[in-house]
Parts: C-alpha cells; structure tokens; sequence
C-alpha cells in the first residue's frame, strides 16, 4: 500500500435500507459485511467500507447542509466506467458524462439523491 492517509469508510444515511443496499452492491461490486435492521456494512476486496444507515421515509436532506456532499469512486479502466455508467441508467440514476483530457466524470444519484461521481 502506498505511503499516506487514504478514505477507509463512507457513512450514508438513506431512507430505504433494502433499496440503498441494492443499488451500491451492483453499482461498486461491494458485499454485505455486516448488517441489521438498521444498517448495513458493505465492503470491498480492498478493504473500502460504505455504511448504509436508514434514517425512514421522511428523513430529509438538505443540499449545501454540513456533512458529505456527493461520494466520488474511481474505477480502473474506462470499460469499467462505461459498464457503472450503464448500471445507473438502468435505475434511472445516471445524469451526465464529463471528460477532459485527463480525466473523465460521471454523475449520477443514489436512490435519496445523493450524488455520486
């Protein structure tokens, strides 16, 4: 592992739990590590966390509010972008491809709107 601080884990409040869990499970190949009625741990092979925490139906979320804006992820290559790419438009989640000549954006939204780059 290369010298430095690196994101372990990424906490998530979501209003469904069972709807969250499926989306970030296809979209980020993650599995279920731990779970309860509650919440949800899901992992990676390379140690990465995302915590699913259901906060009910009502919760609400206000954009420009303290607290994670948008979760940004990196894939190896550019098939694999364009394959999570295709995951979010199958659940209606994709919103736009961006690139430059270094770099290559794209957006979308999880099942509470949260963006995801």
């Amino acid at each position: 592992m290369a010298e430095g601080v690196r994101l372990r884990a990424a906490v998530v409040f979501v209003r469904n739990l069972d709807t969250s869990v499926s989306f970030y499970r296809e979209l980020l190949d993650l599995e279920i590590v731990d779970d309860s009625t509650t919440a949800t741990l899901l992992g990676s092979a390379d140690g990465s966390q995302l915590v699913l925490r259901a906060f009910g139906d009502n919760a609400a979320r206000a954009l420009g509010s303290i607290g994670v804006q948008y979760l940004a992820w990196s894939t190896g290559s550019r098939e694999d972008l364009d394959r999570r790419a295709e995951i979010l438009r199958r659940h209606s989640a994709y919103r736009e491809t961006r690139e430059d000549e270094e770099t290559i954006v794209v957006e979308g939204r999880d099942p509470d709107d949260l963006p995801i780059m």
